[in-house]
């Protein structure tokens, strides 16, 4: 009975940590080069007040990212939301393809200043990507997603792209096995992935995750 009462309450107090904290709008944020702006929605559900602080960081350490988030920091009260507005500030990005950079929201929860009680206060980060999409740049990765060039390679599978957009894979799997390492492959480029031990000879099946996070159309090919 001791076991079954500490199981219950293990349970109810992961359900309240998963209801907690501040909800992000969205999986991904597609930048349309055409537009001044683009907005991301921030809820917060929760009682307690959180600061919120957001900023864009380039896809790699070395590069700057050309875009500003305002607000920069802000309190958002329990039951309120709020939009990151994102806009570019400069920058010489490429006008034939897409461009990744990373977009960080970090939630800090408030602490009650009348409080006597020794409290943990955890900061939470959300990373999304941000994709640049130039303005002359037509269609969504799903349209061209039947394109993508693939090759057994000893222990692992490589991945052509000869597209101009990013292709974020929701799923891929060889001969019926879920290839877990796949990410993304980026404009042009070629990414290779380990196959799980044991993989035989069969079909690359694969998705991508749309613009707006939900899973594309399911394409099959012969390796």
């Amino acid at each position: 009975m001791k076991v079954l009462s500490s199981l219950i309450l293990t349970l109810l107090f992961t359900a309240n940590l998963a209801q907690a904290g501040v909800i992000v709008g969205g999986t991904r944020l597609i930048y349309d080069g055409g537009k001044k702006e683009s907005s991301l929605s921030v809820n917060n559900p929760d009682k307690t007040a959180y600061l919120i602080q957001s900023w864009v960081e380039g896809a790699t350490d070395a590069e700057k990212a050309p875009f500003i988030v305002t607000p920069p920091l802000f309190r958002l009260n329990g039951g309120k939301e709020n939009l990151l507005r994102v806009v570019r500030a400069g920058g010489n990005l490429p006008t034939d393809k897409e461009s990744l950079f990373w977009m960080n929201i970090k939630s800090i929860p408030s602490i009650e200043q009348d409080s006597d009680k020794n409290t943990l206060q955890i900061a939470i980060k959300t990373r999304i990507k941000l994709i640049y999409r130039p303005q002359g740049l037509k269609g969504t990765p799903e349209d061209v997603a039947g394109t993508l060039i693939w090759q057994r390679f000893g222990n692992g599978i490589q991945v052509t792209n000869p597209t101009s957009f990013y292709m974020n894979f929701q799923k891929v799997s060889v001969a019926g096995r879920e290839v877990k390492e796949a990410t993304y492959v980026a404009p042009g480029s070629t990414t290779r992935f380990a196959l799980p031990a044991g993989t035989g000879v069969g079909n690359v099946s694969w998705a991508l995750i749309s613009d707006y996070g939900s899973t594309g159309k399911e394409y099959t090919k012969a390796l």
